[in-house]
């Protein structure tokens, strides 16, 4: 009995402690649940408090905000000193183009062309560092400078060493892209610099009030060496056709000019396929490979028109475009000049003049007067055909007539063709210059293989790298 009184009072004591323990639990979760209400109130109430302060002050400030007028007397400040940065930055990037083609006098002209910014600091700077480098510029003998030339360039090789009846006269005149690209190349890590035949002398008069030519003024730093380039006969003839050459001439999206090349499926494609757009290329990339912007000679025959559009009256039956290709023609001759290319005459017949009688000289020229001056305009250098000079070394007098009437008629710079290094030949009222050809003939015969005692090449590339391999050898020497 006593053990089921003591059992009953034990279990009814477990029992209460279990349901204080309840309750006491039932309470805190009470109490939490409580606090975590009033918590989250608070937050809410907390960021009501702030939208509101930060809509009142937005509102105060946009009640506080000046006009459109006020606002900008307020920021102009800002803007000029923002402008003015620009406009230096682009002052002095501009000059700097100009001076990395050796045109310094023309850099520290245009920086001090501006009041209002040839006092800043940064132009100062960069007019008196051109001034030094100007103290350091050597003037360069117009008498020792190299004339090196190109005809059209092959632009596949394949297409051009077939094995037809013109093989043999690509090998031996042409040069092939990859040769040409590699001449410049070495010739531009030589430090050769390509100026105008125009900047080796000039025609002015003299205190007598007669006409003279005087020698150029062409400053370079030491170690750089002026040579003049040309191209003979860029008239893409009609037997290159589908040889691996460029079809003709055009003005590219950019305004420079650029060429055309038909492709084996008949499309036309657009791009470097000769060595006005090669060259234009290269100086882009390095621009103080040219001397103030200078490019190369552009040579010209008529017989056929002339930048590959068959403008000659021979084609009028055959060219329905001929008056649209001869608009098309001015387009190109602008773009070449605009972008610093020099124009010459090859001769309207690619004449012998050296041969030739005045009678004929005089008809050539009356042809190239009637159908290439009006595309082309006038033009004061004349490049012989196959090299062959009017005179000997002796300089041009008015005993020679030939010259007596190429000079009336306008020329005044006259080109051969030699072999040697340089030969220039400044007379009293021209100029006579020896070019040296660049062509496959001239670099086989370099060969140390072809020729181990020969060396005409080696001031300019090492003709053992230049020399296309894929040329068909030994090249024939010309006729």
């Amino acid at each position: 009995m006593r053990y089921n009184d003591e059992y009953e009072r034990r279990r009814a004591y477990y029992e209460r402690r279990r349901r204080k323990r309840r309750q006491q639990l039932i309470w805190r979760m009470t109490v939490i649940t409580l606090l975590v209400l009033i918590l989250i109130l608070l937050v809410i109430l907390i960021g009501r408090f702030f939208i509101s302060r930060h809509n009142a002050k937005a509102k105060t400030v946009e009640a506080a905000a000046p006009t459109s007028e006020t606002a900008a007397v307020e920021t102009e400040p800002m803007t000029i000193v923002d402008e003015k940065t620009v406009a230096i930055e682009k002052l002095l990037k501009d000059a700097e183009a100009l001076a990395v083609t050796y045109d310094y006098d023309g850099a520290i002209d245009l920086l001090r062309s501006d009041p209002q910014y040839a006092g800043d600091p940064a132009v100062t700077g960069a007019v008196a560092s051109y001034e030094e480098i100007k103290s350091t510029l050597v003037r360069a003998d117009v008498n020792t400078i190299p004339h090196v030339f190109f005809h059209s360039l092959i632009m596949d090789n394949k297409k051009a060493f077939d094995g037809d009846d013109d093989q043999n006269g690509y090998n031996q005149v042409m040069t092939t892209k990859s040769e040409f690209l590699k001449i410049l190349e070495q010739m531009y890590e030589r430090g050769y610099v390509l100026v105008r035949i125009h900047d080796m002398a000039y025609e002015t008069t003299n205190e007598e009030g007669k006409t003279v030519m005087k020698p150029g003024n062409i400053m370079l730093p030491p170690g750089k060496k002026p040579f003049v380039m040309s191209q003979d006969d860029v008239c893409y003839y009609d037997y290159m056709t589908g040889d691996g050459f460029a079809t003709r001439m055009v003005v590219g999206e950019d305004g420079k000019p650029t060429c055309e090349m038909t492709l084996d499926d008949g499309t036309v494609s657009v791009g470097s396929y000769d060595m006005v757009p090669l060259l234009e290329d290269f100086i882009q990339e390095h621009p103080d490979f040219s001397y103030k912007g200078a490019r190369a000679i552009i040579a010209f025959t008529g017989y056929q028109g002339i930048l590959g559009y068959r403008t000659d009256p021979d084609y009028a039956d055959k060219n329905p475009n001929i008056e649209a290709d001869k608009e098309a023609v001015k387009e190109v001759v602008k773009s070449l000049r605009d972008n610093g290319w020099e124009l010459a005459s090859h001769t309207y017949g690619h004449m012998r003049l050296s041969t030739r009688s005045l009678s004929d000289i005089k008809t050539d020229t009356g042809k190239w007067d009637r159908y290439v001056v009006p595309l082309l305009g006038d033009v004061d250098i004349l490049i012989y055909p196959y090299g062959a000079d009017i005179g000997d070394w002796h300089p041009y007098t008015r005993d020679n007539e030939k010259f007596a009437f190429l000079y009336d008629h306008g020329f005044r710079y006259f080109c051969n063709v030699d072999s040697i290094k340089y030969w220039v030949q400044l007379g009293a009222a021209h100029l006579r210059q020896a070019r040296r050809n660049l062509d496959g003939e001239r670099m086989y015969y370099d060969l140390p293989e072809a020729n181990p005692t020969k060396d005409h090449l080696s001031d300019l590339f090492d003709v053992t790298e230049v020399f296309d391999r894929d040329r068909p050898v030994p090249v024939p020497p010309s006729s």
